[in-house]
């Protein structure tokens, strides 16, 4: 089946340059889970919450009354007496949260990764902490793309920086050691863990390919699984 987070994930380099700058690109794939859950049908409680607009997906990655980092896709109960919206082409609705049932955050690798990396596992492990405030029992999700392209270009406003496997390395001659570091230093803070292969370039004519899409697919689906195995057990 098609799943709409890889679906997602693929369309911010498939055709088109990818700006890491762009600080919503990581919520407009997240968002995509909830629906993927609803569709996989594997947990009865979520889909009757879903249906009752008991819970949503929160419309500004807030709890009411509690000041924190927001991750970027957060999921659970709405506030009591406050309204939901539901946007076209969704079945989740948006509102404000009271509690987090299910959060997301979402890190993407195209270059110089192991400069970052340390930064990247400090952001994952930190939004971790920050969806179990207030005695909280989420289910914590996080994602990692990870680029495995011969060469690949950034840009930043009007400039750009091209790997020349010199000064600087290009993808594939990190990825490896930088999805070890992740599984090491990020992966045991979530109850789900998900490293995304992928090729982009980010170079005319835009390009995407998955490392082994099979693989991508049937980990991401063994993972919505097990999301709705701890959805049924938890809430």
């Amino acid at each position: 089946m098609s799943y709409r987070l890889l679906d997602a994930f693929e369309g911010l380099f498939d055709g088109q340059p990818y700006h890491h700058r762009k600080s919503n690109l990581g919520d407009l794939v997240a968002l995509q889970l909830f629906e993927d859950l609803y569709e996989v049908r594997r947990s009865n409680k979520y889909k009757v919450r879903v249906d009752t607009g008991l819970s949503v997906l929160n419309i500004r990655n807030l709890r009411r009354g509690i000041q924190a980092r927001r991750g970027d896709g957060t999921f659970g109960g709405i506030v009591p007496n406050s309204e939901s919206v539901r946007d076209d082409g969704f079945v989740v609705r948006r509102g404000q949260i009271a509690t987090i049932e299910i959060g997301i955050e979402i890190k993407i690798m195209m270059k110089a990764m192991i400069k970052q990396i340390d930064r990247v596992i400090r952001d994952l492990t930190g939004q971790s902490r920050v969806f179990g405030l207030r005695n909280g029992n989420p289910i914590r999700v996080g994602i990692a793309g990870v680029n495995h392209a011969a060469h690949c270009t950034t840009y930043e406003g009007e400039r750009f920086f091209t790997t020349d496997g010199r000064s600087h390395r290009h993808p594939i001659d990190e990825a490896a050691d930088a999805m070890g570091r992740l599984r090491n230093g990020a992966a045991a803070a979530f109850d789900e863990f998900l490293i995304l292969r992928f090729e982009a370039t980010n170079e005319p004519p835009y390009r995407f390919s998955w490392v082994d899409e099979d693989a991508v697919r049937l980990d991401y689906g063994a993972a919505l699984a097990r999301i709705a195995q701890s959805y049924e057990a938890r809430f």
